[in-house]
Protein backbone atom coordinates (compact mmCIF):
# COMPACT_ATOMS: atom_id res chain seq x y z
CA UNK A 1 0.00 0.00 0.00
CA UNK A 2 2.68 2.53 0.88
CA UNK A 3 4.70 1.72 -2.57
CA UNK A 4 1.55 2.41 -4.23
CA UNK A 5 0.93 5.84 -2.46
CA UNK A 6 4.91 6.86 -3.37
CA UNK A 7 4.71 5.59 -7.04
CA UNK A 8 1.24 7.92 -7.43
CA UNK A 9 3.52 11.03 -5.62
CA UNK A 10 6.32 9.88 -7.81
CA UNK A 11 4.12 10.26 -10.78
CA UNK A 12 2.18 13.31 -9.88
CA UNK A 13 5.16 15.18 -9.37
CA UNK A 14 7.55 14.15 -12.30
CA UNK A 15 4.03 15.10 -14.13
CA UNK A 16 3.94 18.31 -12.61
CA UNK A 17 7.67 19.28 -12.78
CA UNK A 18 7.58 18.06 -16.91
CA UNK A 19 4.40 20.83 -17.26
CA UNK A 20 6.13 23.31 -15.02
CA UNK A 21 9.08 23.55 -17.53
CA UNK A 22 6.74 23.02 -21.22
CA UNK A 23 7.87 26.76 -22.98
CA UNK A 24 9.24 28.93 -20.07
CA UNK A 25 11.00 31.12 -22.55
CA UNK A 26 7.50 32.44 -23.45
CA UNK A 27 4.53 31.48 -21.36
CA UNK A 28 0.88 31.88 -23.11
CA UNK A 29 0.58 34.74 -20.60
CA UNK A 30 2.69 36.86 -21.89
CA UNK A 31 3.08 35.79 -25.41
CA UNK A 32 2.38 38.45 -27.97
CA UNK A 33 3.20 39.02 -31.79
CA UNK A 34 2.40 42.97 -31.56
CA UNK A 35 2.29 45.51 -29.23
CA UNK A 36 -1.83 45.79 -28.87
CA UNK A 37 -1.64 41.85 -27.63
CA UNK A 38 -0.63 43.32 -24.28
CA UNK A 39 -2.57 44.89 -21.33
CA UNK A 40 -1.65 46.14 -17.76
CA UNK A 41 -1.42 42.87 -15.95
CA UNK A 42 -2.75 44.36 -12.63
CA UNK A 43 -6.04 46.52 -12.44
CA UNK A 44 -4.00 49.33 -9.95
CA UNK A 45 -0.89 50.89 -10.57
CA UNK A 46 0.13 47.86 -12.64
CA UNK A 47 4.16 47.49 -13.03
CA UNK A 48 4.05 44.26 -15.84
CA UNK A 49 2.31 43.11 -18.98
CA UNK A 50 0.24 40.08 -20.38
CA UNK A 51 -1.54 38.65 -23.34
CA UNK A 52 -4.99 40.63 -23.66
CA UNK A 53 -6.39 37.03 -23.33
CA UNK A 54 -5.25 36.46 -19.83
CA UNK A 55 -6.04 40.48 -18.48
CA UNK A 56 -7.10 40.69 -15.36
CA UNK A 57 -10.97 41.03 -14.63
CA UNK A 58 -11.16 45.07 -13.22
CA UNK A 59 -14.93 45.10 -13.16
CA UNK A 60 -15.78 45.98 -9.55
CA UNK A 61 -12.29 47.35 -8.59
CA UNK A 62 -11.57 50.99 -7.33
CA UNK A 63 -7.75 52.46 -7.26
CA UNK A 64 -6.48 55.27 -5.83
CA UNK A 65 -5.88 58.42 -8.54
CA UNK A 66 -2.93 58.60 -7.80
CA UNK A 67 0.58 58.26 -9.89
CA UNK A 68 2.48 56.31 -8.48
CA UNK A 69 6.12 55.97 -9.90
CA UNK A 70 7.81 52.98 -11.29
CA UNK A 71 4.20 51.75 -12.27
CA UNK A 72 2.04 52.62 -15.74
CA UNK A 73 0.20 55.01 -14.29
CA UNK A 74 -0.83 58.06 -15.67
CA UNK A 75 1.55 57.53 -18.82
CA UNK A 76 4.40 56.78 -17.22
CA UNK A 77 5.18 53.94 -18.99
CA UNK A 78 3.19 51.25 -21.36
CA UNK A 79 2.50 47.68 -22.67
CA UNK A 80 4.87 46.75 -25.45
CA UNK A 81 5.94 43.30 -27.26
CA UNK A 82 9.58 42.29 -27.35
CA UNK A 83 11.27 39.28 -28.49
CA UNK A 84 7.38 38.18 -28.33
CA UNK A 85 7.03 38.92 -24.56
CA UNK A 86 4.69 41.50 -23.22
CA UNK A 87 6.92 43.94 -20.97
CA UNK A 88 6.10 47.27 -19.05
CA UNK A 89 8.08 49.94 -20.71
CA UNK A 90 8.50 52.72 -17.77
CA UNK A 91 9.66 55.76 -18.34
CA UNK A 92 12.53 56.58 -15.28
CA UNK A 93 11.60 59.71 -13.57
CA UNK A 94 14.04 61.89 -11.37
CA UNK A 95 12.44 63.20 -9.01
CA UNK A 96 14.60 67.32 -7.45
Amino acid sequence: MNKTILLVVIIILTVLALYSQVDLENPKEIYCEKDSDCVPAQCCHPTSCVNKNYAPDCSGIFCTMECKPDTLDCGQGKCVCINNKCEAEIEERVFR
